[in-house]
């Protein structure tokens, strides 16, 4: 019988716990999902600041770089006139150059700048998949929003950003990461809160450790099949434990958002370079790095690489992912690199 996968980090602080401290948990919403965060404070903490400063960091993510806002400033870009510049806030210029350097290690397979081919595919603010009336593109409609996109169409400079005319930013894939790390630093610089585990939307940080000395233990969600037209889990799955000490992890997957057609699955990550969702079976990548805004773009990049390039091109770059495929029994096989191997 398989027994639990258990990953710890291997740089381990010693710093031992506050005295007397106690986990407090907040909660909320945010970019369309929910926020979860955990501290280890004094029993007599003040909570409502917190959860204020919690939200007021996500919110200025939001007001930043979310296209479903129209009066953010990613969406003034997207809809600005061909030849406009626009100078970025700080915490946007952050993000994007964090996304461009990922599109140029990878070749593309994360591109900051295929937003039209978000919209075209209905994971988008408008027309969405799950509208009446969707449709997907034909080859015209792709080969249109492909035209339109790219990393190498966005020009950068002291003004800012250029808009070459129709290109579209979207931040999704790695937005909520570096929101995770904004809430980690903020609750640390305005309230010296230094042992936190904070969640968006599924991706996670965790710094420090609890009051009884423990890490923050987590558990990557098992991975469904599709099994008389629903995703269900195994009864039983080997689970996954990871100590989230000085760490973050992000994961990709094919059922988290997707629209099915004609006995066709279509999973909301898109391959810039062909412009249509991934068919090659991967179901799940988890990334395991002290950032959470880099670890959850990698996600997505590994995840359109597939194994057969995303595994080489992982482990040259000591990164610590981890591949789930779908067999075609239906059964799923899981592949590491050494990075990933080296914590178990």
């Amino acid at each position: 019988m398989q027994t639990a996968r258990v990953l710890v980090p291997q740089r381990i602080a010693t710093r031992a716990p506050a005295l007397g401290a106690q986990v407090h948990a907040l909660q909320g919403a945010t970019m369309g999902t929910s926020w979860s965060v955990r501290v280890a404070g004094p029993r007599a903490l003040a909570l409502a600041p917190v959860a204020q400063a919690i939200q007021q960091e996500l919110d200025l993510v939001v007001a930043q770089m979310s296209p479903w806002e129209p009066g953010s400033d990613i969406s003034r870009f997207n809809h600005a006139p061909a030849g406009s510049w626009h100078a970025l806030p700080a915490a946007f210029a952050e993000v994007l150059a964090c996304g461009l350097q990922v599109a140029r290690d990878s070749d593309g397979a994360y591109d900051p700048c295929a937003g039209a081919l978000v919209d075209a595919w209905g994971f988008g603010p408008r027309q969405r998949h799950d509208e009446p009336g969707f449709a997907s593109p034909d080859d015209a409609a792709v080969q249109a929003a492909c035209a339109v996109s790219g990393w190498q169409r966005l020009e950068t400079g002291p003004q800012g950003v250029r808009q070459p005319g129709g290109l579209r930013l979207d931040l999704s894939a790695i937005a909520k990461g570096y929101a995770v790390d904004r809430v980690v630093q903020r609750l640390a610089r305005s309230f010296g809160l230094d042992d936190v585990l904070v969640e968006v939307g599924g991706e996670l940080r965790g710094e420090g450790v609890k009051p009884d000395g423990q890490p923050w233990w987590v558990a990557l969600e098992p991975v469904p099949r599709w099994h008389d037209g629903a995703w269900q889990v195994d009864v039983d799955p080997v689970p996954t434990r990871i100590a989230l000490h000085g760490l973050s992890v992000a994961t990709s997957g094919d059922h988290r958002r997707f629209f099915a057609r004609d006995d066709r699955h279509y999973p909301h990550t898109i391959d810039p370079r062909t412009g249509r969702p991934i068919t090659h079976g991967v179901a799940v990548v988890t990334v395991l790095d002290a950032s959470c805004m880099r670890a959850d773009a990698l996600s997505t990049a590994l995840t359109v690489m597939g194994p057969q390039a995303g595994l080489p091109w992982a482990a040259q770059r000591g990164i610590a992912a981890l591949f789930v495929t779908r067999c075609a029994d239906g059964g799923l096989d899981d592949h590491v690199t050494p990075a990933f191997a080296a914590l178990e």
